[in-house]
């Protein structure tokens, strides 16, 4: 049986990015990450020697929704809510991480991952980025109109991969280096 714990907040952000990283560690680099050439994913990129990993939305500027699901075992793909779905894997440096907004005005901590450091498998699904990158930017309190949830199980180290590919956003990210 899978256990899992999810948390959704408001996630405000600038320049289509977010950060996965350590709950400690300071403030996440602002660096566009480069994607892996033989199985690029686009719009979720990892430093694995960091133990961080780059977000990246449609909306360029202003609240988008986010969900993050932490669970002992693969929780599934939502194939059905979301139009993309990508994975990589992701080594995590502590039990303890958080979603960062890009300018470091707020920190959204996550579950405690349940195998403490280690590798896990990060599931990025994407609902409306297209739609969110014609909007642009919206104020604080504005409806969003993109949303994200974020999957992570402990998982050993495997290839990216596109599970579910719709949207001309994430052509354009898988397209990009």
């Amino acid at each position: 049986m899978t256990t899992a714990e999810t948390v959704l907040f408001g996630l405000h952000v600038h320049y289509r990015q977010a950060y996965l990283a350590d709950a400690y560690d300071e403030f996440p680099t602002v660096e566009r990450r480069p994607d892996n050439p033989e199985h690029p994913v686009g719009i979720v990129r990892v430093a694995v020697e960091e133990g961080k990993a780059h977000l990246i939305t449609g909306l360029h500027t202003g609240p988008v929704g986010f969900s993050v699901t932490v669970a002992d075992e693969d929780p599934g793909a939502d194939t059905d809510g979301y139009e993309d779905i990508v994975e990589i894997s992701f080594l995590a440096q502590s039990e303890s991480l958080r979603i960062a907004e890009w300018s470091g005005e707020g920190d959204h901590l996550l579950p405690e991952l349940p195998s403490g450091p280690g590798w896990y498998r990060l599931r990025y699904h994407a609902v409306n980025m297209d739609e969110g990158a014609n909007v642009n930017s919206l104020a604080t309190g504005d409806a969003v109109v993109d949303r994200y949830l974020l999957q992570i199980w402990p998982q050993p180290e495997s290839p990216s991969r596109v599970v579910k590919s719709t949207s001309h956003q994430l052509a354009y990210w898988c397209g990009v280096d």
